[in-house]
């Protein structure tokens, strides 16, 4: 079958117990901006917040569902480890120290990790992020900051990078992402705090919007999620025609998946990795300004055509949640 390759990071969907700590931390504290305040179209009694560049491109959402009382996760094996966020170079590295510093944010120190300047860091809940500077980078191009952001437009985040992935038997992740899903080994690292061993996988373009990180653990069990902890993580793909070749693919291969899946905003496939870290592919377009427009992003609850009859009954079950600019 004649298919595009995956295009790099589409988005990375993560877990929160408290939605309006989540928003203030993230756009007041990060400056990314919520292009969408909707709902998790599997249970429309929660929020679903999207963070992202001016608009949403693809490769820039970070997304929460909002668990309220989500008990703590418990770090381990099998799972998304760590989110990257990119930035456009080592000097804004140095910016975001000292911002972490002002908002008393846990952070690490300025490091190297394959090749670039990083700077790891944890937001309230716990939830692990990582600072890369793009300074060298070439590959996918990143998005644009919106100008209304908290953050000077020059330090601030782009887009998503690369995806750290956990796993007890990296053989069987490796399979997939190289024999199906068409992505290529690049290198590899060692993380100096524990010696442990990485390996980078990238798709399309290549760069830092377009890898996949991955590591073995094997002494502990695997993780047991809850706020702060990954959902899942989306490839994109370019268009419908591509994402209904991929139906066919993971059915040829006998990998249980959802099939092709409405969301509106984009359309999607779903699958678990032989690990069990859930995958997603999605769709680049329409996009988020269907609905609202650029000016007014996430300012109002949005929700998809095929909830608007149901919209009294939804926002009753939900806490307010003020966020007009």
């Amino acid at each position: 079958m004649n298919i595009k390759p995956l295009l790099g990071i589409h988005h990375v969907s993560a877990l929160t117990a408290n939605a309006k700590e989540n928003y203030h931390f993230y756009t007041k504290v990060l400056g990314l901006r919520l292009v969408k305040k909707t709902v998790n179209q599997d249970d429309t009694s929660v929020y679903h917040l999207f963070y992202a560049d001016e608009r949403g491109n693809p490769g820039t959402d970070l997304t929460f569902f909002e668990i309220p009382h989500s008990g703590r996760t418990y770090p381990g094996t099998n799972s998304i480890t760590a989110t990257s966020l990119r930035v456009k170079d080592n000097k804004a590295l140095h910016y975001w120290k000292n911002r972490f510093e002002q908002f008393n944010v846990d952070h690490d120190e300025i490091s190297n990790e394959s090749g670039r300047a990083t700077l790891s860091f944890r937001d309230q809940e716990g939830q692990r992020l990582i600072l890369v500077s793009d300074e060298n980078n070439v590959g996918v191009a990143g998005g644009k900051p919106w100008a209304n952001s908290p953050v000077p437009q020059e330090n601030g985040v782009v887009g998503l990078g690369p995806v750290h992935l956990t796993v007890s038997r990296p053989e069987r992740t490796i399979k997939v992402l190289t024999d199906l899903m068409g992505f290529r080994e690049k290198d590899g690292y060692t993380k100096d705090e524990d010696q442990k061993q990485v390996r980078v996988f990238e798709t399309g373009e290549g760069g830092t919007g377009a890898e996949i990180h991955v590591s073995e653990l094997d002494q502990v069990g695997r993780e047991r999620p809850g706020r702060g902890s990954v959902h899942h993580v989306a490839f994109r793909v370019e268009d419908v025609e591509e994402l209904n070749k991929w139906v066919d693919i993971l059915n040829a291969n006998h990998l249980s998946n959802s099939g092709f899946v409405e969301r509106y905003y984009f359309r999607s496939l779903y699958f678990r990795e032989p690990n069990g870290i859930l995958f997603e592919l999605a769709t680049d377009g329409p996009g988020f300004e269907g609905d609202e427009d650029f000016e007014h992003l996430g300012e109002k609850l949005a929700l998809p055509p095929y909830f608007e009859a149901q919209r009294k009954e939804i926002e009753a079950r939900l806490e307010p949640l003020d966020t007009e600019q």
